[in-house]
């Protein structure tokens, strides 16, 4: 049969004595099984007036004579010198004396910032005393230190915070690590996300709308010369006839896709006519007065023409089909 370490009774006096004060104040723990082999024994969520905060710490508890100095105690940093230093949560040392009951506390991760190579063991001062007398200094202290820090961890559930707050206690994640030129940035976007992605998809169903826009400002007056060249009639009137043809198609293409639907009929149409119209003028900047131009500007006054009453007509038909769909389900 297996036995059971004699130091276990030792260090499960500390962690089970600190996990007991905390729990007496509404603070969350939650225990790390083999803590020691990772350096910590139980990762901790600060809670304030019943409801969860953004602070969480994690922390490693000694308990034993071999802790105890002439002037306090020591926390072991043994081979944790760099996880601890760079932790994205405080990760602090507690220290048990069996003889007094009394815990003791220390910022390991303040603590190893200020030094370039490992001590081997961090001081923890006779005054750092940790009881329910000193608790909400504790708590106002290291809550200080992780906002100063930008160590706050925020999420949807408790599930999602514990599991960041275990990733964040191993030390700097190059793939999250923040970057503070982008930081408060990305803060805005995440708090206006669902907006920002409408956005998105918004401006993504007006891509062809621009780029047809920027097509028609750039062909204008190769359109005026060309109509000016092949015909007696305003220019302007035949060009403006046809361009708002296209836009009217271009919007309602562009509704059609906010809601998820495809007009692929109506973007050929819309293309096959932008094709025919644009590209003539360019290669026929000077119009021709003959039949081949005499064909065209017709073309140019009927198809907007009847293309606006077909549009309207087809588009009113479908969304009376909806309805009727709508109204059918309702109804069942």
């Amino acid at each position: 049969m297996s036995t059971v370490r004699a130091s276990r009774k030792i260090e499960r006096a500390g962690v089970n004595a600190l996990r007991a004060l905390l729990e007496d104040h509404e603070h969350i723990v939650q225990e790390i099984d083999g803590g020691n082999d990772h350096g910590e024994d139980m990762i901790v969520n600060f809670t304030r007036a019943g409801k969860r905060t953004p602070y969480w710490i994690a922390i490693q508890v000694k308990s034993g004579k071999k802790y105890k100095r002439v002037n306090g105690y020591a926390v072991p940093v043994d081979d944790h010198f760099d996880e601890w230093r760079q932790s994205r949560i405080p990760i602090l040392g507690v220290v048990y004396d069996m003889k007094k009951r009394e815990l003791f506390w220390v910022n390991l991760t303040e603590q190893l910032k200020s030094v370039e190579e490992s001590p081997g063991w961090v001081q923890v001062a006779n005054s750092s005393l940790l009881n329910s007398e000193t608790i909400e200094q504790f708590f106002t202290e290291v809550a200080n230190y992780a906002g100063e820090e930008r160590m706050r961890i925020r999420a949807t559930t408790d599930e999602e915070a514990l599991s960041e707050a275990i990733r964040a206690r191993r030390g700097l994640d190059p793939a999250t690590a923040p970057n503070p030129l982008f930081e408060e940035l990305a803060n805005i976007a995440l708090k206006y996300e669902d907006r920002l992605k409408a956005i998105s998809r918004n401006l993504a169903a007006a891509l062809p709308m621009m780029f047809l826009i920027m097509l028609m400002m750039w062909v204008w007056p190769y359109q005026i010369r060309f109509v000016e060249g092949s015909s007696d009639m305003p220019a302007w009137l035949w060009v403006s006839n046809l361009y708002l043809f296209m836009f009217t198609m271009s919007i309602v293409i562009f509704f059609e896709l906010r809601v998820g639907r495809f007009p692929i009929e109506t973007g050929k149409w819309l293309w096959m006519i932008a094709a025919n119209f644009f590209w003539l003028p360019v290669i026929d900047a000077d119009g021709d007065s003959g039949w081949w131009g005499t064909f065209w500007i017709t073309a140019g006054a009927l198809v907007p023409s009847f293309g606006h009453k077909v549009l309207i007509v087809t588009f009113i038909r479908f969304a009376m089909d909806r309805v009727r769909k709508r109204r059918e389900m309702e109804m069942a």
